[in-house]
Parts: C-alpha cells; structure tokens; sequence
C-alpha cells in the first residue's frame, strides 16, 4: 500500500502544480490542435506518466519502434488490460508522432483529467449514442488528417480474462477513411502493476510491443470488414511469441455463450423470486 500511497500523493501535487501549464496548453490547442499536442506529449510523459510509473515500480520494455512509420500520422490499435496502458503508451511511443486516444465518454466529465486529454487530442467516445458516437469518430478522423496519429483499444473495455476480446466491429474506421497503416500494439503485464491485486500497486515489469504496420489504403469493402479480425490476431500473435496465454477464438466464443446463459439465469431467478 505504500507505492499506492506515494502514487496517489504524487497525482494529487502534480495536479494543483502543472493546473497553469494545462491552462497555457488549452489556450494553444484553441488555435491550432497539433502545436497544442507536440507541446503537451512531452511535458505529461516527463511530469507525470514516467514519474507515476517509477513510483509504482513499474518497469518498461519497448520492442518494434522501428516498426512505426515516420513522417506518416497511424493508427495503434492495442489490447486493453488496465489503467497503465496509456501511460505505458504515451512513454513507448516516439515523441515525433503527436497521439491522442480514444477514451471512455464518462472520463470527459473528469476535472483536471479531461483537461489534459483534450490537449493530447484524446477524444471522449460515447458509445451509447451513435450520433455522438459518429461525430467522435469524425473529429479524430479529421485530425488524423492533419498529422495526428491515433490509438484506440478495440476490445471496448478492459479485459480481465486471458488472450484478447473479439474487436469492435468498425473499430478501425479511422483507418478505413483516411488510408492511415494501423500499427498493432501488444500489451504485455499492465495489469499485474494493480489491477491483478487492487488497490495494492506492485512493482513489476511491463512490455509495449509494436507490430508491423498493416496498410489500408485502397482496401475493397470486404477487406474493410476483415480488417478489425487481422489486427486482433497479429495481436495475439505477438502476445503468443512472448508466452501469453490466448485462448482460440472457439474458446472465447464458448466462454461467452456460457456468460450469456448464466446471466439469463440470474435474471429468471430474480424474476421468479
């Protein structure tokens, strides 16, 4: 409890320290989002996300950066195990490539945090409301027009069960509209920092990994609807060459089949009684 203690402590001073900074930046990011972002990367890795992570012990390997394309905004799309994937992204990739995420919609609402995203060009997707939904979409597709790359977490939640979560259908459609590679992102033991053993933090060691791109520019229509299912299992293939357990897709299918069976039993139960 101690790392978590001195976490939370270093959270809550950088806060009120760096409030004038994310002031000066939300101003900047009114006039011109990419300025905003290349100012805003460096300065949260340095003052916040790299000290978080040397208070939680945690230490990080980077594989496949020469993997990213320069010169060229992406799309990394990665699987999802806890509350450091981003920190532990922000700090793999290279500080050339402005990125901002695709995050929960509920994490707008978030005083000080929301602030910070929306100077790393974060969006705030909502996912109950296709219209708004939509709009989210069209803003990071606009943005990654003009040089800012991506990364999203197609899953949609984070995953607490072995190997990674069927993708989203249209997950990629940022790719899909504007030709951007998608450059898959494995995350290996970001939940053994805390989500394994919350609200204890240990120290451990944490791995990002960066996959060859996938081009999409000029995909046919099918290729399209394939794309999220070829992501996902370049994915699982790199978490597999590291030794991750992935269960086969028939496995997962099955795994939720039963979810689904036992909920329903639950709500049959709750409604006999």
């Amino acid at each position: 409890m101690v790392r978590s203690f001195f976490v939370i402590l270093y959270i809550c001073i950088c806060a009120v320290i760096t409030l004038p900074v994310c002031l000066i930046l939300l101003l900047i990011h009114a006039i011109s989002h990419k300025a905003a972002s290349k100012l805003a990367q460096p300065f949260a890795c340095a003052a916040a996300f790299r000290p978080i992570f040397l208070l939680s012990g945690a230490r990080l390997k980077v594989e496949g950066r020469e993997n990213i394309p320069k010169g060229t905004p992406v799309l990394f799309a990665g699987n999802h195990r806890s509350m450091y994937d981003i920190l532990a992204a922000y700090l793999a990739i290279p500080r050339l490539h402005s990125t901002g995420f695709i995050a929960k919609y509920e994490t707008r609402h978030v005083p000080f945090l929301s602030w910070w995203m929306r100077t790393l060009d974060c969006k705030f997707l909502n996912r109950t409301n296709p219209k708004e939904g939509l709009k989210t979409i069209q803003e990071a597709i606009e943005d990654n027009k003009k040089g800012i790359s991506m990364f999203i977490m197609p899953e949609g939640t984070r995953n607490h069960d072995d190997g990674v979560k069927p993708f989203k259908a249209g997950s990629l459609k940022i790719s899909e509209r504007t030709g951007c590679p998608v450059v898959p992102v494995a995350m290996i033991g970001m939940d053994d920092i805390l989500e394994k053993h919350y609200p204890k933090i240990r120290a451990t060691r944490v791995t990002v990994i960066f996959g060859e791109p996938i081009p999409t520019a000029d995909l046919t229509r099918d290729e399209k609807v394939a794309l999220p299912g070829v992501v996902r299992e370049r994915i699982v293939e790199m978490l597999k060459a590291h030794g991750v357990s992935c269960p086969d897709d028939e496995a997962l299918k099955d795994n939720s089949t039963e979810q689904k069976d036992t909920s329903a039993e639950q709500k049959t139960a709750v409604a006999k009684q």
